[in-house]
């Protein structure tokens, strides 16, 4: 039998490799990727200082010119041009990143370890790295160009607000142990509506309907939850159904709201040249008559401050507190107003709180990554004096499947002797089409 030429010669086949290479390992050598980056941007900023002419047009021209004598792959080469790009355009390596509009958070722990949140999941992304840590300081400092700050040795941590409204945070050494920390929760462009929250199954459409009517009969609303559960985007849907000839005002630590309403008034009480507390700020807010007081984050001695503004006859006033249940949330109150140094017993402050809020809302993110509104309560005093939960809505896990996705169902109480109904009822709202 005639037989082949791979059997002839006996040559044996190679499998292609077909794992994958991550984006820092394709230009390993990165002292030479820095020579090269520095000699290619010094020689494109001073093109377009000399021609008046975007830096862009001479990318190809300038890499041709700084890798001659170089035998670089087709990888490489392709890797420096991503690189300068980036560093001219954008943001540096966490340009696209930034532009995907599915990642909701961006974690830099190191050069070559970055990792991504996409639909409450956290994973690692190989697509994307940095030369080494000056690079990260470098792309940090690009990024906080537009709000006027810096990070540096003088000041080693940044809390800011990018152009598009996403929260940006940074640690440098020595507070940062393994070299500089970056942290980008991204914000959506567009203002959420609480549609959004029934179609990816965080409430139901009672549950919706019932908050929409708290807020239109001006209840006073509290959202608590941890960081990153969704409480805020929660806080700018709920504001989203605010009417729109009130006026609202918010104050927020760093501005990230997204309210689409006609009047709105934006205080933030962190900025570049003055450090305002929101205490201070939300005395200033109430001066400047809104309709509705809104306040990004209870953080700490403006607790107070903000249950005496729903005491005092500023109704639907709303915030969020980061905790991890209702519960926690209250004991957390409890906690900031006794920092505030004022002598009030602590039955005086619960009954102070129960009688500013009216409604608390929890918002988690479970195991699987998938965000819940887990409660929809009232407030009242337990026989020990304690103020615990009453619930009109909650959701109740009961397992998970073999993809490790949370299993549970959404319950309602049969009680129609909740305090807030009464004060529906008083607005004008039909409760029996909410609560059946």
């Amino acid at each position: 039998m005639s037989k082949s030429l791979v059997e002839a010669f006996n040559i044996k086949r190679k499998s292609a490799d077909l794992s994958e290479v991550s984006d820092y390992e394709i230009f390993a050598d990165k002292e030479l990727l820095e020579q090269l980056r520095l000699k290619i941007m010094g020689n494109l900023t001073e093109r377009e200082v000399l021609t008046d002419e975007p830096a862009t047009d001479f990318i190809d021209v300038e890499i041709e010119n700084a890798t001659e004598g170089y035998d670089l792959t087709n990888e490489e080469r392709n890797h420096l041009r991503h690189l300068i790009e980036n560093e001219l355009n954008g943001y540096g390596p966490l340009t696209e990143l930034l532009q995907d509009k599915n990642i909701t958070e961006i974690m830099v722990n190191n050069p070559k370890e970055i990792y991504i949140e996409i639909d409450g999941k956290i994973m690692k992304d190989d697509s994307v790295s940095f030369i080494n840590n000056d690079h990260i300081i470098r792309s940090i400092n690009k990024m906080l160009s537009d709000s006027g700050s810096v990070i540096d040795l003088s000041k080693p941590i940044i809390d800011a607000r990018l152009k598009d409204g996403s929260r940006i945070y940074g640690i440098l050494p020595p507070l940062a142990v393994n070299g500089p920390m970056l942290t980008i929760h991204k914000f959506k462009k567009e203002a959420s509506n609480i549609e959004d929250f029934i179609r990816m199954g965080s409430l139901t459409t009672y549950m919706a309907n019932f908050l929409a009517a708290c807020v239109k009969a001006k209840c006073n609303i509290l959202i608590s939850g941890s960081s990153s559960s969704g409480g805020t985007t929660l806080l700018g849907a709920l504001c989203n159904l605010i009417d729109d000839e009130e006026r609202i005002i918010t104050v927020e630590d760093i501005a990230e709201l997204k309210i689409a309403k006609k009047h709105v008034i934006s205080l933030e009480s962190k900025s570049t040249n003055y450090n305002i507390s929101l205490k201070d700020l939300i005395k200033s807010a109430v001066r400047m008559r809104p309709d509705r007081l809104i306040v990004g984050e209870i953080i700490g001695d403006e607790a107070f401050q903000l249950l005496q503004v729903m005491n005092s006859g500023n109704d639907g006033a709303m915030s969020v507190i980061h905790a991890l249940g209702v519960k926690d949330a209250i004991k957390r109150l409890e906690t900031l107003v006794l920092m505030n140094g004022l002598n009030i017993p602590l039955n005086v402050i619960r009954e102070y709180i129960l009688s500013a809020i009216d409604i608390v809302v929890n918002i988690e993110r479970l195991s699987d990554g998938k965000r819940k509104v887990t409660s929809i309560c009232e407030l009242k005093l337990d026989n020990n004096g304690e103020i615990i939960p009453n619930e009109i809505f909650a959701f109740r896990q009961n397992g998970m499947t073999e993809s490790k996705e949370v299993i549970g169902e959404y319950i309602m109480s049969k009680d129609k002797n909740f305090k807030v109904l009464n004060r529906l009822k008083n607005a004008g709202i039909d409760i029996n089409e909410i609560i059946k």
